[in-house]
């Protein structure tokens, strides 16, 4: 499946939607919302790193997509009033090309690598003394005559943002002196977001619309803003201009997005395991294999929702499907799935990522 066009997703994003983004994106820490713990420990950082006159120290982000980790590395770069450079790990193809990129920071910039656990491994070897000592070594020539020699580059701050923090290698994520964990946002959160988004877009919406939309957003600001795009172009085509709680339902359910922000296939894999698997325990291979989807896919942008929200446990025999999944789905939760929910739920603390599951 193609999940490009997938409404509630937070990873995916085309260009023109990366535009309005943009325009959407807070500046400063003052105008950022959520995440408060991590924002005033940062304001505490960027003062002191100002106060001497050196560098951020070096900061990993880790959390879903869609939680403001690139958003937040923009404001760090406005705040200290220093260049950013953005760049995705995948796209490092060479340690030339890392290499290229330090040597032209200038002192203190900033440079964000988003999902930097898929940095390859030779210029993730490079970040190491570039990270510590602000050097960097390189091979010149070939064969017999290849020579190394290391070069000064200025000292910088190095943002790396990811959903895999378990991905990463030790000795990179050691060399990270804050470490900042990123958390589903709250619906009064989100309301203030989609409250500000709107403010920006130049369309009203009233509060019940805004509510409704905030409980529908998987607790994630990036589908809070997609969400109300969606339905501001329902509100200019079928409506008086106005978001209101009528255009906004005509809207959601157009898109097939629930009460709870569930969508289709998010319904389907609940469905799957309750009608094929008696509700679980099922290993993550087997759903794939039956709703035609990567393991990661459903790993990445299915699975953290549902267990956040409480449909879905990962216990170390399988995915079992919960009894509020159940309700949602308006059907009765068996007698048995009570009594095997309860005994595999301390297996749901000691998973993470056993290759079985």
């Amino acid at each position: 499946m193609d999940n490009d066009g997938r409404i509630i997703s937070a990873s995916n994003i085309n260009i023109e939607e990366a535009i309005v983004d943009t325009s959407l994106r807070p500046k400063h820490l003052s105008e950022y919302i959520g995440q408060k713990n991590v924002t005033e420990n940062l304001k505490v950082f960027i003062e002191a790193a100002q106060k001497r006159g050196e560098p951020l120290d070096h900061v990993l982000f880790y959390g879903p997509p869609g939680l403001g980790k690139t958003t937040l590395a923009g404001i760090i770069a406005n705040e200290l009033d220093v260049d950013l450079r953005i760049i995705s790990a995948p796209a490092i193809e060479r340690s030339g090309d890392l290499a290229a990129i330090l040597t032209n920071l200038k002192q203190n910039d900033v440079l964000f690598i988003d999902e930097i656990h898929r940095l390859n491994r030779t210029a993730e070897e490079i970040l190491y003394s570039a990270m510590e000592d602000f050097e960097i070594d390189m091979i010149i020539g070939k064969g017999p005559s290849a020579k190394s020699i290391r070069l000064d580059i200025d000292k910088f701050t190095l943002i790396g943002a990811t959903t895999r923090a378990g991905n990463l290698s030790a000795p990179l994520r050691d060399r990270f002196g804050i470490v900042s964990k990123f958390e589903l946002y709250t619906q009064d959160e989100l309301s203030e977001i989609i409250r500000r988004s709107a403010h920006l877009l130049g369309i009203g919406i009233d509060a019940q619309s805004l509510n409704e939309l905030a409980g529908r957003s998987r607790g994630t600001p990036r589908v809070a803003n997609r969400l109300l795009k969606r339905v501001r172009d329902f509100a200019q085509v079928r409506g008086e201009g106005v978001i209101d709680l009528k255009i906004t339902n005509e809207t959601l359910s157009s898109l097939s997005i629930d009460e709870m922000g569930l969508e289709g296939l998010d319904r389907e894999i609940l469905r799957l395991i309750i009608d094929h698997f008696g509700g679980g325990p099922v290993g993550i291979d087997t759903i794939a294999a039956a709703i035609g989807e990567e393991r990661v896919t459903i790993e990445d942008m299915y699975e953290p929702f549902l267990i956040q929200a409480g449909f879905l446990h990962r216990t170390k025999q399988g995915r079992i499907v919960t009894s509020k999944a159940y309700t949602h789905l308006g059907l009765a939760p068996p007698a048995t799935a009570v009594s095997i929910q309860l005994s595999l739920l301390d297996d749901a603390l000691a998973v993470e990522d056993d290759p079985e599951i």
